[in-house]
């Protein structure tokens, strides 16, 4: 597995590795390149803290600065390159990222790990507005598929697209079966789900306002949850679904 100890591995750190690779550049040059090559689909990319980036870099020797110039009135210009212990770390880094898979964190795998605090019925309406974004960002993928054909991009230049869109359609699928499961309540999925919940709202009712004499969750905390629910469905529909 990737561990690291690549400059925190930071991939904005790689990225100005990479193009100084390629030739000498000042700040402004590396946050426009990027911008022009669309790298902040694939890397997240703060130009507020590209400099400080730029400065441990710096500090680490693995660039260094080339010149310095100034034009009339304006701010200094500084020019950096890549020094010899850039290009090796450079390399290495690359080899690694490349070679070694690595666990990410996911908010989606995040929030799956954690959905027995929603109710299932909620989860079920939750997972069709998921659906619906990832169908549009489908969409989007195809038009940007379209664009690369239309100017020949070498394909070279867009495999981190390929690879996201194999991401993207994985999700859908998944996304779907599950939706599908909860559904049709495979293997008792839904079932399971809803009673577990009942035994928890139960024990945090502690027995008194919530509680029946038999010692069941009574309708009322339920509908109170399912009300909440619609609720905030509500209010995500608003902010995600166009009108």
């Amino acid at each position: 597995m990737a561990d690291s100890r690549h400059t925190s591995s930071n991939p904005l750190a790689l990225a100005i590795l990479v193009l100084l690779f390629e030739r000498p550049m000042h700040p402004y040059e590396m946050a426009t390149t990027l911008k022009e090559r669309r790298k902040e689909s694939s890397i997240r990319i703060n130009y507020g803290s590209l400099y400080a980036v730029i400065d441990r870099l710096l500090r680490e020797k693995l660039i260094a600065v080339r010149e310095t110039t100034k034009d009339g009135k304006r701010p200094e210009k500084t020019v950096y390159e890549l020094t010899a212990a850039g290009q090796a770390e450079m390399t290495d880094w690359m080899r690694e990222l490349v070679s070694s898979p690595a666990k990410e964190y996911p908010m989606f795998e995040a929030a799956l790990s954690l959905l027995p605090a929603l109710p299932p019925e909620e989860v079920i309406d939750l997972l069709e507005i998921r659906i619906g974004l990832i169908e549009k960002t489908i969409q989007e993928i195809a038009k940007e598929e379209q664009v690369c054909q239309e100017i020949k991009l070498p394909r070279l230049f867009s495999l981190e697209s390929e690879y996201y869109k194999a991401l993207t359609l994985a999700e859908y699928k998944f996304s779907k079966d599950l939706l599908a499961d909860l559904k049709r309540d495979t293997g008792g999925l839904r079932s399971g789900w809803s009673k577990m919940r009942k035994q928890l709202l139960a024990s945090k009712s502690g027995g008194q306002r919530y509680t029946n004499a038999s010692g069941t969750v009574s309708e009322g905390l339920i509908k109170e949850e399912q009300a909440w629910s619609k609720k905030h469905l509500k209010r995500i529909a608003r902010r995600w679904i166009p009108k």
